[in-house]
């Protein structure tokens, strides 16, 4: 039977979000929010049940039992999507080829790696992502290699002593590396203790360091301090970063990539 086409998609994605962010919901309630009838809401549950993403429960339906996890990263994944490309394909034009490069678990990065699925180039890739793995599976002129370590669920990542101790073992040409947060004393921040001391240690094996994060994360804090921004060197970001920040990057001599969304989606 045929999808019903992006509509279809799209509300059911809409389910998924409305479940995630309200927990277990009655069937009228996900009407209400997705603004379809109960008929239809009804089928798509059915479907959602069958590929195993949610649970009914009487009255209505929550997300199964361990998808959480997978589907907060699907969800920040999308969000600013198109913002996201837009870094992404910076990122991609200051691409070296035949050099090695390392990609880290996060959502914009996850969005270069796309790219270079579709634009392959010449490269060793390193990155403790498995998002970034699965994306560059079998594509050609890659090399890929996967750090070894902890899994930390919440966003497929690998961390702990084991994958910094790897690190150790490679030199790197090229790092581009997400942030949480990048916070008013321009230290960039994680959200995760290994993951923020992976990332410190990442700093320390490249030559050319790029950390890749939208205007609205300068400027807020996450909880974990990863290190100064003035250790990266250059930031990939939007035009919506403050004169404040642009004259403060300049200050701390790190060189400012302004990404400017394409005029049509790709």
């Amino acid at each position: 039977m045929a999808h019903g086409g992006g509509m279809k998609v799209g509300r059911l994605d809409a389910i998924r979000s409305h479940l995630y962010a309200n927990g277990p919901s009655t069937i009228q309630a996900i009407a209400d929010a997705v603004g379809a009838s109960l008929a239809t809401i009804r089928r798509d549950l059915q479907v959602l049940e069958d590929e195993g993403a949610i649970d009914r429960v009487h009255g209505g339906a929550r997300i199964a039992e361990g998808s959480s996890v997978e589907v907060a990263f699907q969800q920040r994944a999308k969000q600013n999507l198109a913002a996201k490309r837009a870094l992404a394909a910076a990122c991609y034009a200051a691409l070296k080829p035949h050099g090695s490069v390392f990609l880290d678990a996060g959502t914009t990065v996850l969005q270069l790696a796309r790219l270079l699925k579709v634009n392959p180039l010449p490269l060793r890739v390193f990155t403790n992502g498995l998002a970034v793995a699965q994306e560059l599976i079998d594509v050609p002129k890659l090399q890929v290699v996967m750090l070894g370590g902890q899994l930390r669920s919440e966003n497929a990542s690998l961390v702990g002593p084991l994958a910094e101790a790897m690190l150790d073992g490679i030199w790197l040409d090229q790092l581009f590396l997400g942030a949480s947060a990048i916070g008013p004393d321009a230290a960039i921040y994680s959200i995760d203790a290994a993951e923020a001391s992976l990332n410190a240690h990442m700093l320390t094996r490249a030559a050319e360091r790029y950390v890749v994060a939208d205007s609205s994360k300068y400027g807020t804090l996450s909880t974990w301090k990863v290190a100064p921004l003035a250790s990266a060197g250059r930031v990939v970001t939007d035009g919506g970063l403050s004169a404040e920040w642009r004259r403060r990057l300049v200050e701390l001599g790190v060189e400012a990539i302004i990404a400017e969304p394409a005029g049509d989606a790709a």
